[in-house]
């Protein structure tokens, strides 16, 4: 292992992650982090059936091992702590309905949730300690895709490659981790995954980086408790983590001002209804330029998406499944205008198939020119959307940023409608689903995991 004198970024990492006490934390962000439980374990029941969950379940069911955690809405053996987070987080991921870092959209809630609540249980840390833990993962993992934008993108790569550093910083935490540890830790997480963009946005390789990033992210905080050593300074380095996946030009934010404001509190965003999180706000645009015409959708000539910097529609114009919807724009729009809002059914084969839907897909266009972004983080800026009917009226709204993001607020009311709305798709009975939801309202204040364990079986 090459030795080095300088402070590395890892290092840097490692010191206050290692360090930061529970009660320099805000309240806002263990609310938020209460809420990301929430979101997810919602997502994971509407995953579950989901034919990619069914496979990594088997696959943990046969290998089995040390009875440490669960898998949730399951009545099995505890598996070790790993499988079960791998599973839960296969199931969230698998059902595009969780929670997005809205700089860069990776889904860094889910990986924390589920490796924090597995690691709580193995362990039996009290609710506090694992809200604590998520916290502090979420920061390493938005800091560091921060860093990436847009290189990550640019380059192919998915957002699983800075969503591993969340499960490894959570676990590290959990595991008490010292700082020369959690430096370790942080280099392992960084050379343990290389997830592909283009096969997250067309396949089931989307739910598989969550796989990867849940299991990599607690073995590397567990090699390092045992000793393992890594290069601390793969992050920085020539051809080093962010010279491969992004680029050397944001290093120095990564460390800058820590914790002066908590990213799970300013850019976390819980999906409030199903698919890419990109295109929450230019669906809402959408419908609220439908609902302002009062539009017939047999009135419509065109609609014209104005987002970010795109200029020609991404994912499929005509989804047929669950991936195609999560990935179309179109889809999105189309759905908006035609029932005057996006939500939970528009993931349902009726609304994939509807001929009203069907045709406006082919009246959608994108502006051609669209204004320069005011920063490099596209998605933090809304989207805007025209509709031109056939008697020549135009109908225009803007949307700056979905609901349930950080950037709007993220109310308790919204997160409990998801909640009550997708619990039951997990074979949760009425009662299940309010126990388990009190507990998620109680977190902080449980002794150990098993109370909401109890409530997921």
């Amino acid at each position: 292992m090459t030795s080095r004198t300088e402070v590395s970024i890892a290092s840097s990492l490692g010191q206050f992650f290692a360090h930061v006490r529970p009660e320099d934390l805000p309240p806002l962000a263990f609310e938020r982090a209460q809420m990301s439980i929430a979101s997810t374990i919602a997502s994971a029941a509407m995953g579950r059936d989901i034919v990619s969950s069914n496979i990594i379940r088997e696959m943990a069911r046969e290998r089995g091992g040390t009875a440490e955690s669960s898998i949730w809405f399951d009545s099995g053996p505890k598996l070790p702590a790993a499988d079960a987070a791998r599973v839960n987080a296969v199931m969230s991921d698998a059902a595009a309905s969780d929670d997005s870092d809205m700089r860069a959209i990776a889904h860094i809630g889910t990986i924390v949730s589920t490796t924090s609540i597995a690691m709580g249980e193995r362990l039996g840390s009290s609710g506090r300690d694992v809200l604590a833990a998520m916290i502090v993962g979420y920061e390493a993992a938005g800091r560091i895709d921060e860093a990436l934008v847009p290189g990550r993108g640019d380059k192919g790569f998915h957002g699983s490659i800075s969503t591993i550093f969340g499960g490894t910083v959570a676990t590290g935490r959990l595991l008490g981790l010292n700082r020369d540890q959690m430096t370790h830790a942080i280099a392992l997480a960084a050379t343990s995954i290389g997830g592909i963009g283009v096969a997250a946005n067309t396949s089931w390789a989307r739910e598989y980086h969550a796989d990867l990033s849940a299991t990599l992210g607690i073995n590397a905080a567990i090699a390092a408790q045992k000793g393992f050593l890594a290069e601390p300074n793969v992050l920085e380095a020539p051809k080093g983590f962010f010279d491969a996946f992004g680029t050397l030009d944001f290093v120095d934010e990564v460390t800058k001002d820590l914790g002066q404001e908590w990213d799970i509190t300013t850019d976390m965003a819980i999906k409030l209804v199903p698919g890419g999180h990109p295109f929450h706000a230019t669906a809402e645009a959408a419908a609220n330029a439908a609902i302002k015409g009062d539009v017939a959708p047999e009135d419509v000539d065109a609609i014209i998406i104005t987002q970010g910097n795109l200029r020609a529609l991404n994912g499929p114009r005509h989804p047929t499944d669950l991936i195609g919807v999560a990935h179309s724009l179109a889809y999105f729009v189309a759905c908006a205008v035609a029932d005057r809002g996006y939500g939970w059914v528009h993931a349902q084969p009726h609304k994939v198939t509807d001929p009203v839907i069907g045709a406006l897909l082919d009246r959608i266009e994108v502006d051609p020119d669209p204004p320069p972004l005011p920063s490099r983080f596209a998605w933090r800026h809304g989207g805007s959307v025209t509709i031109r009917l056939r008697d020549g009226r135009v109908f225009t709204d803007h949307v700056e940023a979905p609901r349930g993001s950080g950037a709007r607020g993220i109310d308790w009311a919204d997160v409990d409608e998801k909640y009550r709305t997708l619990a039951p798709l997990a074979g949760l009975s009425s009662q299940q689903v309010n126990r388990s939801l009190d507990v998620v309202h109680r977190f902080g204040d449980i002794d150990s995991m098993s109370e909401l364990i109890d409530a997921l079986h």
